[in-house]
This record gives C-alpha cells, sequence and structure tokens, in this order.
C-alpha cells in the first residue's frame, strides 16, 4: 500500500462577515474576509484493503464527532468516488479544534480530505468538479481547500485573493458551547428576498464587523463575555466574533503579544480553548 497521506485542516477566521441579504433560493449572500491560523486538526489518510472508508477520531474534542456516513469526511469520500476509482482508505482526524465553533471545524476536515482523497485517486479530476464538491459539501469548504487568505462572495464560491492582512497574529477563544450555522441564520431572521448590510471595504478594516454577531449571543450570551474578556486586552485590536460563533478573536501586532494575552486568559478562564497563533 501507499505511504499515508498527511494534511492540516487549519482554523478557518472571518475577519469579516458581512450579510448582503437573503437570495430569493434561501441562501443567504455574504462578503467575508477569510484568514487560516496555524492551528488546527490534522487528518491521516492510508490506502488499505478492503472497500470503502473507515474514519477514527482521536484528540481533545473527538468525542464531538460523528463518524457515520453523515460526516462531511465520509461524504467527500463518495463525492470523489463518483469520479474516481478510489482506494479502501482509514482515515484518522486528530481533532484539535472545538466543534460548531465558526472556525471551520467540518469544512476545514472535509477540504483536507477532500485534497487527501485527490492525491489518492488514480485519475485526475477536472477543478470545476472539485469546486462543485467543495461547494456540495458547505459554504466553506471551498476556502478552507485552497486555505489561503481570501475574499468570500456569494454563498462562498466566488474566491479572490487578500492582497494583505490588518495583523500578523491572532488570539482566538472558545467558551465551550456549539453553536450551529443554520440556528444563528435563523435568529438573524431575514425573509427571502431581504437586503441587510453593506458589502465589505478590503480598504477600510476598520468598518469591518460581523454581522452574525448579535443573533449569536442571543442563541449563546456567552459568547458576550468572550468579546469582553477579549476587549479587556488593550494590546489587542479588531475583538471580534468568526463565523457563527462561538469562537471570538483579538488581532495582535505579534506573535509574543499574542502568547501574552492567550496565557493571561488560560489564567482567568480555564475552561475556555484559548490559543494564539499566526496568521496566514
Amino acid at each position: 500500500m501507499s505511504a499515508a497521506v498527511i494534511e492540516t485542516a487549519k482554523a478557518k477566521v472571518n475577519l469579516a462577515l458581512h450579510i448582503l441579504g437573503r437570495r430569493a433560493d434561501g441562501y443567504h449572500e455574504i462578503d467575508s474576509a477569510v484568514a487560516f491560523a496555524d492551528v488546527g486538526d490534522v487528518l491521516t489518510v492510508e490506502a488499505v484493503a478492503g472497500e470503502g472508508i473507515e474514519l477514527a477520531v482521536a484528540g481533545p474534542f473527538a468525542g464531538a464527532v460523528p463518524t457515520g456516513a453523515d460526516n462531511l469526511i465520509c461524504r467527500a469520500y463518495a463525492m470523489v468516488s463518483e469520479h474516481a476509482a478510489l482506494p479502501a482508505v482509514h482515515v484518522l482526524l486528530h481533532k484539535m479544534l472545538p466543534v460548531a465553533a465558526g472556525i471551520g471545524g467540518g469544512s476545514a476536515d472535509a477540504a483536507a480530505a477532500l485534497r487527501a482523497f485527490l492525491k489518492l485517486a488514480p485519475t485526475s479530476i477536472l477543478p470545476e468538479v472539485i469546486d462543485a464538491i467543495a461547494l456540495k459539501l458547505g459554504a466553506d469548504v471551498p476556502v478552507c481547500l485552497l486555505q489561503k487568505a481570501c475574499r468570500m462572495q456569494g454563498v462562498g464560491e466566488r474566491l479572490s485573493a487578500l492582497a494583505s492582512l490588518p495583523s500578523p497574529a491572532i488570539v482566538l477563544v472558545n467558551p465551550g458551547v456549539a453553536c450551529e450555522t443554520a440556528t444563528v441564520f435563523t435568529a438573524i431572521g431575514l425573509a427571502k428576498g431581504q437586503e441587510h448590510g453593506a458589502a465589505l471595504d478590503l480598504h477600510a478594516p476598520s468598518t469591518w464587523r460581523n454581522d452574525m454577531t448579535v443573533a449569536a449571543i442571543r442563541v449563546q450570551p456567552i459568547i458576550a463575555d468572550v468579546l469582553a474578556a477579549l476587549s479587556g486586552h488593550a494590546e489587542l485590536n479588531a475583538v471580534r466574533m468568526s463565523g457563527s460563533g462561538a469562537t471570538c478573536f483579538g488581532l495582535a501586532s505579534d506573535m509574543a503579544v499574542a502568547e501574552g494575552v492567550a496565557q493571561a486568559l488560560r489564567r482567568a478562564h480555564p475552561g475556555w480553548w484559548v490559543a494564539a497563533s499566526r496568521l496566514t
């Protein structure tokens, strides 16, 4: 059998997430600046004898991950198998990121699995087919497949490179509660065809916002406490929520500042997940 393929599923951070409205088809139109932190899950994919996919999960957040056919990794395998004769695989997901946390999570894992399966596929698959598979898996999967700083538009399918990031380092904080995206969108309550906010101005990061924050706080009020804890550190700027929450962040001027703030937050809130990271 071939050597194992190892892929990292980095945490996706929405530095801004503007909701422009809800389309007639029910999907929300967004405009988002996305970057990636150098913390994440790790997938080890190995071709084995037999048929199909076997998924095992380890790590601090393994207990929150379903391993059945509905798991996005398993769905990615099934979709790629429709276009190429994949070998049977064993996938070990080392789950280091909190689940339903607004930082990619399952989408990043699915994208990492998709990258691995494409390496194991005996024949190449057309780029447009890969793009369609990624979008069908989820709105965040296309950007997680690239794993590069991007502007996301539409429902997540229109990607363009970000020329620069507002900061090189970040502090990520999650209070240990799940915040499902669908629940937050429901709490926002936009009707089909209803317009909402203004688009992203890439030249004015000070105007960036996350339009899901107020609704997410209604779903999980502890998010307000996380934002307050981050805002209490003057060394940080652009304190916001990522995605649909509950993970929040503050940008730092360098890793030394980020590490110092992270240590202080761990001492003050030992039950929270806190990570200092470079941003790319």
